[in-house]
């Protein structure tokens, strides 16, 4: 796995850790105070390489638009943005199949010149070396898996998605668990644009 993904990877649970909290919120409530705490790490960021760190500074909410919420943090002292939304809907095949929480993530960060990176909790394990994928305006986006994260696969593409999610309305997240689930979620872009917006202006 690419090494900038590994961070990637160890900063989503970082971030989610932090982060479920407040996402939890509405729009108004999460505008109205900052992040708070954690009460209780997810599952399946256990077993990432952020668990073995001392605890990281909290993200700071610079704000919730629709349903997406932007985010700083400076983890290991190097600044980084991200706008972070959960499914709008989920469901799986078979129905009813325990699940931890998904969330999708584009993240920027200015030291390791990354910006606008696509990545996706999903959940549950993946299956080694098996795909995920983002469907959107009738465009299919094949992602790589590690763990319970996903990227997308072509790197070229990356530029032409997230344009794609700035001008859309939802999109649609497959994927297939270690143990054979079938997932499928969508995730609204209801304030996506002004979130990157947001996260642009603040890692720049």
């Amino acid at each position: 796995m690419p090494f900038r993904h590994q961070r990637s990877l160890a900063l989503a649970a970082v971030v989610i850790a932090a982060c479920c909290a407040s996402i939890a919120q509405t729009p108004a409530q999460a505008q109205g105070q900052p992040s708070s705490p954690p009460a209780k790490k997810p599952a399946t960021a256990a077993a990432t390489p952020a668990q073995a760190a001392p605890a990281a500074p909290q993200p700071t909410l610079l704000g919730q638009f629709g349903d997406w919420g932007a985010y700083s943090a400076a983890p290991g002292g190097k600044k980084v943005c991200f706008a972070l939304a959960k499914p709008a809907s989920s469901k799986t095949t078979p129905p009813n199949r325990p699940r931890d929480p998904a969330y999708m993530f584009i993240s920027s960060r200015p030291s390791e010149k990354v910006r606008d990176e696509v990545s996706i909790i999903f959940g549950y394990g993946f299956k080694p070396n098996s795909d995920a994928s983002i469907e959107i305006a009738g465009a299919n986006y094949a992602m790589y898996t590690q763990a319970d994260g996903a990227w997308v696969k072509n790197a070229a593409e990356e530029t032409r998605l997230v344009d794609a999610m700035r001008k859309g309305a939802d999109l649609t997240v497959k994927g297939t668990s270690a143990k054979g689930t079938a997932s499928t979620d969508v995730y609204s872009l209801r304030g996506l644009p002004e979130a990157l917006n947001r996260v642009g202006q603040e890692c720049k």
